[in-house]
């Protein structure tokens, strides 16, 4: 942030090295940087760009219908899942596999008991185009509330981009997400009241 006035001398951020792990630092923000920071926040999205170049990683278990809304972020986002085309097939998909707060059990266990049918008939199945066509239909039948991991990495300046956008959202899944970034260090960064 210090780099388009060459200001690299008013900077009272410093480091310390943690001893456990060599070449590895803590960073203390000092009160200068700080306000900088706030300072270029404040002056919009074309002046935090250094918000681009810090980063969070996380593991995120969420349904498809959540990844559908997350998927709309692209700027400072990576995303690798699990693969459900190599996983999927493993084993039973169980009441777990699922978000399930208001769905009707009856209706969950004879979603579960027609794709593991479906499952089980391909474990068994010896023709490779019939496997193919077995599989296919499994991945088209698992409904939005499947449950997928991903590993995120993400700058704190979508982080803030997301807050702004989803604080008051109807889905629980954005409250709990933002719940997660109010962990983040230095969060005061992503959100603007903090």
């Amino acid at each position: 942030m210090r780099n388009p006035l060459d200001s690299w001398a008013k900077s009272d951020t410093f480091y310390i090295e943690e001893t456990d792990h060599p070449f590895w630092y803590e960073a203390k923000i000092g009160q200068k940087d700080k306000e900088l920071s706030e300072k270029l926040q404040e002056a919009g999205t074309e002046h935090h760009k250094h918000l681009r170049m810090i980063m969070a990683y996380a593991d995120i278990t969420a349904s498809l219908f959540w990844w559908k809304q997350f998927d709309c972020y692209r700027a400072g986002v990576e995303k690798i899942s699990c693969s459900t085309m190599h996983t999927l097939m493993r084993r039973p998909l169980t009441p777990d596999d699922f978000e399930h707060d208001c769905i009707n059990d009856e209706y969950l266990k004879y979603v579960l008991d027609s794709i593991n049918t479906s499952m089980e008939a391909w474990r068994y199945e010896t023709d490779p185009d019939e496997k193919k066509i077995i599989w296919r239909s499994v991945i088209e039948a698992l409904p939005q509330s499947f449950l997928q991991t991903r590993t995120v990495m993400i700058s704190y300046a979508a982080l803030r981009n997301i807050v702004r956008q989803r604080k008051g959202h109807k889905l629980k899944e954005w409250a709990e997400f933002i719940d997660w970034c109010r962990t983040l260090p230095e969060n005061w960064m992503i959100f603007d009241e903090e």
